[in-house]
């Protein structure tokens, strides 16, 4: 009873910490904001200049703000995944993105375990939860390896879903990191070569083919659960 309550102590003062750093210390402030205004723009250009603009920090920033979208779901990942292929050269840009990823997905993971569904609902929505509930409840642990390679399943919520459920952190770790490894590779590849209208042609080319693999995913997910409400009960 007592490690409950000193639990739940804890949590209060961690979330009470982060709100009053982003209320009252204005730098912390301005710069949530202006992330998430870059984030929004969906523009590569955009996020290479702001990481470019710390100079040798600049790894470090793309670092953080890997750990930042992850957490801040659903913001689009393979964005800072281009901007590290074009900035260090898509070997190195690769390692970055995806040791970033993992730990974000980390935080994301333990953040559910930790605080539970309500928290995480917050920090998403429960719209998008109720969706991922579905197809993770179809696919288990393989989610993890699926909603990877499809930029616009956040993969950032399957990790939150991953942690309410009662799979084990390892199990969740090597299925991240085997999941999310190729596409990594063939992004930060990508968009090491990519410049121009090129780079818009193929960036129109992803959200094709992702949005197709995404609906055809949902339609066999709407399926099954309709087969099943007509399946009659015994």
């Amino acid at each position: 009873m007592k490690d409950n309550k000193k639990s739940t102590i804890i949590k209060i003062v961690i979330i009470f910490v982060l709100i009053c750093m982003y209320l009252f210390v204005p730098p912390i402030k301005n710069t949530i904001k202006r992330v998430i205004f870059i984030f929004s723009m969906m523009d590569v250009e955009a996020i290479k200049g702001y990481i470019l603009s710390f100079g040798i920090w600049a790894p470090i920033i793309s670092f953080l703000l890997m750990i930042f979208q992850s957490v801040v779901a659903p913001l689009p990942a393979f964005l800072i995944t281009f901007a590290n292929a074009a900035l260090f050269g898509w070997v190195k840009g690769a390692i970055l993105s995806w040791s970033s990823a993992m730990a974000g997905a980390v935080i994301c993971f333990f953040i559910a375990r930790f605080y539970g569904r309500t928290t995480v609902e917050k920090l998403t929505s429960k719209f998008a939860l109720d969706n991922i509930d579905g197809f993770f409840e179809k696919y288990g642990k393989h989610a993890v390896l699926i909603a990877r390679l499809l930029p616009f399943i956040s993969f950032d919520i399957v990790s939150y879903v991953a942690g309410l459920t009662s799979m084990g952190f390892w199990s969740f770790f090597w299925a991240t990191g085997i999941g999310q490894l190729p596409a990594t590779i063939v992004y930060s590849y990508v968009g090491g070569m990519l410049v121009g209208g090129t780079k818009m042609f193929v960036f129109g080319l992803l959200i094709l083919f992702s949005l197709t693999i995404m609906i055809f995913l949902f339609k066999q997910m709407w399926s099954e659960r309709n087969k099943k409400q007509e399946e009659p009960r015994p």
